[in-house]
């Protein structure tokens, strides 16, 4: 994985398969770096593990150096956030397809609790500014935000969301209501509702499958290959924070915050639209693709 020349032509071309076109933005003058080839300069990075953009654009090839500045290509990378999303979800969907998905979320901390106070990282507006919230998982409390993510049960993020600490995984389930038919859904005890399951099933027949708690009227096991299955959203998200670090935040802004978390997404997602073109394991990220 380490020349960044060969990896980035790689990526390029397996992205010029799913989208053919070379920019996305109106622009009164034809850019030197097309839009196309910024998502693949990002997106090697990503998968090189080059978490500064200080860092790539030391070991970034000189054609391509040449053709934008550091703070242009910040700029075009975040104004590209809905066209890099909709090019993510049309790699998701090209490598599966599938009745059955898993719903999860996990803690991305912005800052020590003990700095909240003080701290003004992506607090310009407070409608998506971080707060404090519970990890049931690890047993402590954290400021930043809680990621929301659906994948299938191969182990490709379909969708996710980022919501504030506070915010119940349950809440999520509105949006899997809005996104979703004809499908089941399995999730933790923290998606736990009688409400939410009849409501999604009565809509959009979506059955959620949710473990009982022990202390339940007619509690029943989970079903032993749901167990199992619900598995590969959790090594999803460790492979998120080891290899792309994703829980590393240098961003100040939430704009530039939630593009670092689209990059990651997408970095994973293409390696496995990789693999699976060259008839490999999807979910083995740590090979060399050029």
């Amino acid at each position: 994985m380490s020349n960044f020349d060969a990896n980035y032509r790689k990526i390029l071309e397996t992205l010029q398969t799913v989208a053919p076109k070379m920019n996305f933005l109106n622009q009164i003058r034809q850019p030197k770096l097309s839009d196309i080839e910024l998502i693949a300069i990002d997106l090697t990075s990503e998968y090189m593990s080059i978490d500064s953009e200080y860092q790539l654009f030391r070991v970034l090839p000189f054609d391509l150096f040449s053709k934008i500045e550091r703070s242009v290509y910040n700029r075009r990378k975040r104004k590209l956030f809905f066209y890099r999303e909709s090019l993510r979800k049309q790699l998701a969907n090209s490598i599966a397809s599938e009745d059955y998905f898993i719903v999860d979320s996990m803690p991305l901390e912005v800052c020590r609790l003990s700095r909240s106070s003080r701290s003004n990282i992506c607090k310009e507006d407070y409608q998506t500014s971080p707060d404090k919230g519970y990890c049931a998982s690890q047993g402590q409390n954290y400021y930043g935000y809680k990621l929301h993510a659906v994948c299938t049960v191969d182990g490709v993020f379909t969708d996710f969301d980022l919501t504030q600490a506070s915010v119940h995984d349950i809440h999520y389930l509105k949006n899997i209501k809005q996104l979703y038919q004809n499908c089941t859904v399995l999730g933790d005890k923290g998606y736990l509702s009688i409400d939410y399951q009849r409501d999604l099933f009565s809509s959009n027949q979506i059955r959620l499958e949710v473990p009982m708690r022990k202390n339940q009227h007619g509690y029943k096991p989970q079903a032993h290959i749901f167990r199992k299955s619900r598995k590969r959203i959790e090594i999803l998200f460790s492979q998120l924070c080891d290899q792309f670090m994703i829980r590393r935040n240098y961003a100040k802004y939430f704009d530039g915050f939630k593009n670092r978390i689209l990059s990651k997404i997408m970095a994973l997602t293409v390696i496995q639209f990789i693999n699976k073109l060259e008839n490999r394991n999807i979910n083995n990220l740590k090979i060399r693709i050029a």
